[in-house]
C-alpha cells in the first residue's frame, strides 16, 4: 500500500495544479485521505486492501468528526487510488469493482455528523467585522459584497484582467472553479465596485489589487509615520536585522483562499471576543489567557468562537439572496455564475446583457 500511495501521490502533483502549476486543494484533500489509508493499512498489500479495509478507514474519518458529506468524498478519493491503479495496470479491477460495492453514508444512517449548509451573513456582522481588518482584506470583502464572485475569483483579481471600455467593467479570471473544464467566467462589476477597487490600482497592470506583500508594507508605513521618537540609524539597522532573521516566508504577492480566510477569522475573533468569565482580561496575553481557563472553558471559548465567525463565501450566499429577492431567479444564477450543459449562445448573450443591467444598479 504504501508504494501505491506514493505512487498515486505523484501522479496527484502533477494532474491536480492550475494553470500556473501550483498545487489545487484537491492535492491537499487527496494527501488527508491516504494520509489515514497509510497509517491503518500501509504495510499490508495493494491486493488485500478490501471492503472491511475501506469502512475502517470510513469510520476512522467518522470518529475524526468530519462531516457525513466530508466523510464521503474522502473514501471516493481513497477509491480513485485504486481507479488509477487499474489504468496503470498496478492492481486488480477486481479490487476496485470491490471497494465500488461500499456505499456512501445516508443522511439519518450514520453516526456522522450533519454539517450545516453554507447560509448568507448578516450585513451588520460584517460591518462590525470590517475594522479589524486590514486594508486589503477590507477590499476583499466589499468587492466579493457588491459582485458576488468566489473568495478564489476576488484574491486573483488584476487591472489587466479586467475590460474597462463600458460602464459596467468585466472582469475574466484566469483561475476560477470550472477552468479546468474549459468554461470561462465574467463578473460584472458596477460603479460602487469600480470606485471601491480605483484606489487598489498600481503603475504595473499585473500587479495582485489585494496583495499581502502592500498590506505589510503599508503596515509598517503607518507604525514608523506614527511614531513618536526619532528613528536613528541604528535602530533602522537593528529593525532590518531582525525583519531579516525573523521572516521565515515573505509575504505573498496575493491572497489564497485560506490566507483570506484567516484573516477573517482573525478579525471576527476580535470583533467579537468572549464575554463574561471567557473574556480575556485587560493587557492579557492569549497564551495566559488560554491557560486561566479551564476545559470546560476553553470548549465553551470554542463554541463562542465558532458561533460568531463567518466565512467569505458566505458574502456570495448573501449576494446570491438579495438579488433572487429583487431581480429574481436567473438573475441571482447569472450573476453567481451558475450555469447548465444545455445553454445555448443566444442565452449566455442575454444573461450578459442581464448581468450588467443589475451590476449597474447594486454593484
Amino acid at each position: 500500500m504504501n508504494e501505491l500511495l506514493l505512487a498515486y501521490l505523484r501522479h496527484a502533483q502533477q494532474h491536480y495544479c492550475d494553470l500556473d502549476g501550483n498545487p489545487t486543494d484537491e492535492l491537499r484533500h487527496i494527501k488527508t485521505a491516504c494520509r489515514f489509508v497509510r497509517e491503518l493499512y500501509g504495510e499490508q498489500t495493494a491486493a488485500a486492501f478490501g471492503p472491511l479495509a475501506l469502512k475502517s478507514v470510513r469510520q476512522k474519518f467518522v470518529d475524526l468528526g468530519w462531516g457525513r458529506k466530508t466523510v464521503n468524498a474522502r473514501v471516493e478519493r481513497v477509491r480513485r487510488v485504486f481507479k488509477w491503479a487499474v489504468a496503470e495496470e498496478l492492481v486488480s479491477p477486481l479490487v476496485h469493482q470491490a471497494l465500488a460495492a461500499v456505499p456512501g453514508l445516508q443522511r439519518g444512517r450514520t453516526k456522522a455528523r450533519e454539517a450545516e449548509p453554507v447560509g448568507p451573513v448578516a450585513n451588520d456582522v460584517v460591518d462590525a467585522t470590517l475594522p479589524f481588518l486590514n486594508r486589503h482584506i477590507r477590499g476583499l470583502v466589499e468587492f466579493q459584497r457588491l459582485t458576488g464572485c468566489r473568495p478564489g475569483e476576488a484574491c486573483v483579481l488584476r487591472r489587466c484582467d479586467i475590460d474597462t471600455s463600458g460602464a459596467v467593467w468585466r472582469f475574466k479570471p484566469v483561475r476560477h472553479k470550472t477552468a479546468w473544464k474549459g468554461k470561462s467566467r465574467t463578473i460584472s462589476i458596477g460603479p460602487k465596485a469600480q470606485a471601491m477597487i480605483r484606489p487598489f490600482f498600481t503603475d504595473d497592470p499585473t500587479d495582485y489589487l489585494f496583495s499581502p506583500a502592500r498590506a505589510v508594507a503599508e503596515f509598517r508605513a503607518e507604525r514608523s509615520a506614527a511614531r513618536k521618537t526619532p528613528k536613528y540609524p541604528s535602530h533602522m539597522a537593528r529593525n532590518e536585522t531582525k525583519r531579516v532573521a525573523r521572516r521565515i516566508r515573505p509575504p505573498a504577492a496575493r491572497y489564497s483562499r485560506m490566507s483570506y480566510l484567516t484573516a477573517v477569522t482573525r478579525g471576527c475573533d476580535r470583533a467579537f471576543p468572549p464575554t463574561g468569565a471567557l473574556a480575556r482580561r485587560p493587557k492579557e496575553s492569549v497564551a495566559k489567557w488560554r491557560a486561566r481557563l479551564s476545559d470546560e472553558q476553553r470548549d465553551a471559548v470554542k463554541v463562542w468562537q465558532r458561533e460568531h465567525r463567518w466565512h467569505p463565501n458566505q458574502l456570495r450566499h448573501t449576494f446570491g439572496t438579495e438579488v433572487r429577492r429583487v431581480y429574481g431567479l436567473e438573475a441571482a444564477q447569472v450573476l453567481l455564475g451558475h450555469s447548465r450543459a444545455d445553454v445555448t449562445q443566444v442565452y449566455a448573450e442575454r444573461n450578459e446583457s442581464l448581468a450588467a443591467e443589475i451590476a449597474k444598479k447594486i454593484g
